[in-house]
């Protein structure tokens, strides 16, 4: 059985090292670990926030004492209601990453399963995310459904 937990604040420094593993693996991604300085406090402010509306569920390394072995993170968003969702209430999972050591044993799955359990206790009534075609089959299994919504995004 793996042992999920909630992150917290000591573990913010871990949790960018496996954030950075997800950046790393993907195309096009920038390298760059400067911007950790800068995350860090912040990171560490809302680790902090036991009934916030962000989350982030970790593994340990079972042959690392101190390091991590799995990442999922997650917030809740409010948008005005429709006929799926009335209150609005949204997950949205980002941050999935499990060390090269540690993968094929069921840690992203574990974590991102106590991640939608925490989702249900908020009343989200759907979760999105997006996938690498590697990790697509993660989703689907777990009732992930593949839609054909544009996304348009804009940096500020």
């Amino acid at each position: 059985m793996t042992l999920v937990r909630r992150a917290v604040p000591e573990d913010a420094e871990e949790v960018l090292r496996l954030r950075q593993v997800m950046i790393d693996s993907m195309a096009r991604s920038d390298p760059s670990t400067a911007w950790h300085a800068d995350s860090l406090p912040v990171l560490r402010g809302r680790l902090a926030e036991p009934d916030g509306t962000f989350a982030a569920f970790v593994v340990d390394h079972p042959e690392r004492p101190g390091a991590l072995a799995a990442l999922v993170a997650g917030t809740v968003d409010y948008r005005i209601g429709g006929a799926r969702n009335p209150q609005g209430v949204d997950g949205y999972v980002f941050s999935v990453a499990t060390d090269p050591d540690a993968r094929r044993r069921g840690y992203a799955r574990a974590c991102v399963e106590a991640l939608l359990e925490w989702f249900r206790e908020r009343g989200a009534r759907r979760v999105r995310l997006t996938a690498s075609a590697q990790a697509e089959s993660l989703y689907v299994s777990l009732g992930f459904e593949r839609r054909p919504d544009p996304l348009l995004e804009l940096r500020l």
